[in-house]
């Protein structure tokens, strides 16, 4: 096809640039006639072949093949009778076939827009339509000498026919040039071939219609090539359209849209340009109307432009208002409205609620942060329904939430606020499991007796600080007073000196040693942190770790703690001095899913046998969660870390946990040890606990020794190893290594 397209082009050339009389006969048979005919069936070859591929599954195929039948047709005709005759009548059969090109092939355009695009905004039709106008009106001032020809005599079959011709072509230009409007809708990689194609059409005819007008129009021109590159580009498409069968459907992407803006402002520029230019010289009615309609659509495209602007601008405001997890009032939303309730002259009584849910990081750290969502959308729609009229219900961030009660005291809030915990006591049904969790709220109302300036920010404050307190309390629910004041910045201030100490070597690290009861060797020993504080002397642990929990800082402790113990471990096994030390594990350990991998990696660093270290855990940390704990524990045993359950005795459900978890120890509370020599039933269950851990291949130690009779006492009930005041308190490291060797040597030696 494009072969024959290509000597077709050469041979006009040729005949353009006079090549001699033999060429000239050899034209007029060879080039003229059979060439041109070549031009016309190929590209219908063409089509009939992707016709025969599809069969009838894709119209704008069918549609298009029609068109370029008809094309050739005609052409074909008016061409055989120019050679064979000499001259082409006017109108002619050829004519009537010829048109049946532009009705067919718009179909077919209009056809594969829908296909490819099942719907369309009313703005996209809107930019369509400007500039399909906008073109149209540009066509007709450039056609006027073609439209004022056909009207210069009076009106006949011949004057419409010519007329026809471009009326159509500026209608396929303008339909093009609606489409390109459309902007992002993308109608493949072959779409081009087809707008291309059709364009040369247009533009072909177009000049030839001008060149007839202006009778300087020459038969065999490189012009007449336009009617052979035509429908070799729209085969092409048809031939690629046919082999993609299941045309991918475009989602119409207005928001960038930059081709249809830039269509929409030439389409609006033509027009402009057309009525101004109509000022100043006379053009057809048809230019001027078209013009003028443009114009009209492009003011109803701005005014529909200018209301979704409004509603994107409205749907903007509300989302910088609204959570998006749970569609809720946020933050933002929360400080514009109760600004504007406080401001008011008259405001009435009005109480804030903070609630906090209590050990939700848990939840994420154990079920995942798609659980997490979960609960905090299920939490606030059960705090909507305890809305009422007036109120405004907003969630701060996080798991926070807030309820602004309207007209409301104290015991409305007090009120109000035991619903909520009611109604957060049932619980949530999060990945076929049956959570239970607890909320903690701190009220504030306005106006207070100690503060009555309209701050929504002092009333803020005030409720988390009482939130705070009931977190701290356990007690649910506290409304601030003017003495919570003081802990809060007590609270903020301890924190603070907590981080300090940490990074200023403030945190020391006391080592009690354990001693085997058999034969009175020191093995081990355990680790206890103290803090050196620069104004109140040293701290022991109760002093400091609560605070350090409720500040979120144990983690790092855990790590500062390991380390510096880790470095003594290597210490004395350098001194020929191997111990191992037992570190106490805190309940919020649990959700520190990388600890294990932190402690195999530290040992590692450091050379250390696992063995040199013995974690410390309580059933406050198995009560959490049971089965991360399990897994937990089972991770540190397989890094070869000793496991020791420490207070052994003092809970209610211990016994049950023997059996499942990996526990290389058992440590008799105080408790136990302390009245042992005088109450016979804690002897008894001391002795029981001995038989019990043994039966089980459990090791014994029994903490809180102070008497040389409760030692004498463990010795012969066969308990493995004690510590306590009577053998040595906790001391530094260095002067541990003094008591060491001093026992040492006072040891008989076997």
């Amino acid at each position: 096809m494009w072969l024959a397209v290509f000597a077709y082009l050469t041979g006009l050339t040729l005949h353009g640039i006079g090549a001699g009389p033999a060429w000239e006969g050899w034209f007029g048979t060879v080039v003229h006639y059979w060439l041109a005919m070549l031009t016309q069936w190929l590209p219908v070859a063409v089509c009939c072949m992707a016709v025969y591929r599809v069969g009838f599954r894709r119209v704008e195929v069918l549609l298009a093949t029609a068109a370029m039948t008809a094309y050739a047709i005609g052409y074909i005709f008016v061409v055989w009778w120019q050679v064979t005759t000499g001259s082409v009548p006017f109108p002619s059969m050829g004519d009537g076939v010829y048109l049946l090109f532009f009705p067919f092939m718009m179909a077919a355009l209009v056809v594969t827009v829908r296909r490819h695009v099942r719907s369309l905004p009313l703005s996209a039709w809107l930019d369509c339509a400007v500039g399909s106008l906008g073109a149209a009106a540009v066509l007709a001032v450039v056609l006027s000498p073609v439209v004022d020809s056909a009207f210069a005599g009076s009106p006949s079959l011949a004057t419409m026919v010519a007329l026809a011709y471009p009326t159509f072509d500026l209608l396929l230009v303008a339909v093009v040039a609606g489409i390109a409007a459309l902007g992002d809708v993308r109608l493949g990689s072959r779409w081009g071939l087809l707008i291309a194609g059709l364009m040369v059409f247009a533009a072909t005819d177009m000049v030839y219609a001008l060149q007839v007008t202006a009778e300087t129009y020459v038969v065999g021109m490189p012009l007449d090539a336009g009617w052979a590159v035509g429908p070799a580009l729209v085969a092409m498409w048809v031939n690629g359209a046919s082999r993609r069968d299941r045309p991918v459907r475009q989602e119409v992407r207005r928001a960038s849209g930059g081709m249809a803006l830039r269509v929409s402002m030439a389409a609006t520029a033509a027009g402009l340009g057309v009525l101004v230019l109509g000022t100043q010289m006379p053009l057809p009615k048809l230019a001027v109307t078209l013009s003028a309609v443009t114009l009209v659509v492009v003011a109803a495209r701005s005014q529909l432009a200018f209301r979704l602007l409004a509603r994107m601008a409205d749907l903007r405001r509300l989302d910088a208002s609204t959570d998006e997890l749970t569609g809720l009032p946020n933050r933002r939303a929360l400080y514009s409205e109760g600004h504007a309730r406080l401001a008011e002259p008259q405001c009435r009584r009005q109480a804030l609620l903070m609630l906090d849910l209590d050990k939700f990081k848990e939840v994420n750290d154990s079920l995942g942060h798609h659980a997490g969502d979960q609960l905090l959308f299920q939490v606030g729609a059960r705090l909507r329904t305890l809305l009422r009229d007036g109120d405004l219900l907003a969630r701060l961030g996080g798991d926070e939430f807030a309820m602004l009660l309207d007209d409301a005291g104290l015991d409305e809030a007090v009120s109000v606020a035991l619903e909520v915990r009611a109604a957060l006591d049932e619980p949530f049904a999060l990945e076929d499991v049956a959570l239970y969790n607890r909320v903690s709220i701190g009220i504030a109302l306005f106006p207070d007796v100690t503060d009555d300036s309209p701050s929504l920010s002092t009333l803020l404050r005030k409720a988390d600080i009482a939130m705070y307190k009931a977190k701290t309390s356990s007690d649910g629910h506290h409304v601030y007073s003017g003495t919570d004041e003081a802990d809060g910045e007590s609270r903020l201030r301890a924190a603070d000196e907590l981080r300090t100490a940490m990074t200023c070597d403030q945190l020391v690290l006391h080592y009690q040693p354990k001693v085997d009861l058999a034969n009175g060797e020191v093995h081990a020993v355990e680790a206890l942190v103290r803090w050196n504080h620069p104004t109140r002397g040293l701290l022991y642990p109760d002093a400091f770790l609560g605070p350090m929990e409720e500040s979120g800082l144990m983690p790092s402790l855990n790590r500062l703690v390991l380390a510096v113990v880790l470095d003594q471990a290597a210490a004395w096994q350098r001194q020929g001095r191997p111990l191992t030390i037992a570190v106490n594990l805190s309940a919020s350990s649990l959700v520190d899913s990388e600890l294990p991998r932190q402690v195999a990696s530290m040992l590692a660093a450091r050379g250390l046998s696992p063995d040199v270290l013995q974690l410390e855990i309580t059933e406050e940390f198995l009560m959490v969660d049971r089965e991360r704990a399990r897994k937990m524990l089972t991770r540190l045993r397989d890094c070869g870390v000793q496991i020791s359950m420490d207070d052994f005795g003092t809970g209610y459900s211990a016994l049950s946990y023997l059996g499942e978890l990996p526990i290389d120890e058992l440590k008799l509370d105080r408790s136990f040890i302390v009245p042992m020599a005088e109450d016979a039933r804690a002897a008894a269950i001391v002795a029981s606990t001995v038989d019990l851990a043994h039966s089980l291949g459990l090791r014994v130690a029994a903490e809180g020794v102070e008497t040389d009779v409760a030692l004498a006492e463990l010795t012969r009930l066969g308990c493995d190893r004690a510590q306590g005041f009577f053998i040595s308190k906790p001391v530094a490291a260095a002067e541990l290594d003094h008591w060491l060797s001093i026992r040492r040597a006072a040891l008989p030696v076997h």
